[in-house]
């Protein structure tokens, strides 16, 4: 259900902090009622980025084992990255995974996008299906060779419990391919 809110007036922006990876933007704004307040968002760069759920066959996924520096820890996850200046959604779907599964894939399908922290970030990610995994390999900008782990569909469920599977993007992008996959199969088990 869509609200009848009209967006704020925004009365002023300025950069208020800069990094090599976030600008923040501080908003004065004022809302329909008069309310006045300041917000500050981290704004995007580029174009956004992808996530692939590569499937090895009608039964394997592929995820990759990654240091997070955010967490100071090993993550398991789905292969992830920015999108190039001049480069499709699609096109940087298939360059992350040659660079980061040594694969790609003859078929992207297309399955959601996704906003990530609304409230105060304005960055997108398209998310991908892969199939048709085909050996190819490019050169990434990790530091490490990841470590990629095949993951057997039927237990997902295994998989949520994992200690290293907690980042919300990865639990989103798998439980969509399990709708996508098995609409009403898996709906009604427990």
């Amino acid at each position: 259900m869509a609200g009848n809110n009209q967006l704020p007036k925004i009365n002023g922006q300025k950069q208020v902090a800069k990094s090599r990876l976030f600008t923040i933007e501080q908003l004065d704004l004022t809302f329909s009622n008069g309310v006045q307040r300041h917000y500050e968002r981290m704004l995007a760069s580029g174009s956004g980025a992808v996530m692939i759920v590569p499937m090895l066959d009608d039964d394997t996924l592929l995820l990759v084992r990654e240091y997070c520096a955010g967490t100071h820890s090993y993550e398991l996850g789905f292969p992830k990255g920015l999108i190039d200046p001049g480069e499709s959604p699609e096109h940087a779907a298939n360059r992350e995974l040659k660079e980061e599964i040594s694969y790609g894939s003859e078929q992207l399908i297309p399955l959601s996008q996704m906003m990530m922290a609304p409230a105060f970030f304005n960055a997108k990610m398209d998310i991908f299906i892969a199939r048709g995994l085909y050996a190819a390999e490019l050169e990434g900008d990790e530091p490490e060779p990841l470590d990629v782990v095949p993951w057997a569909i039927k237990d997902y469920k295994k998989l949520l419990q994992q200690r290293d599977f907690k980042e919300a993007r990865s639990i989103a992008a798998l439980m969509l391919l399990i709708d996508h996959i098995f609409p009403n199969k898996l709906a009604n088990q427990d």
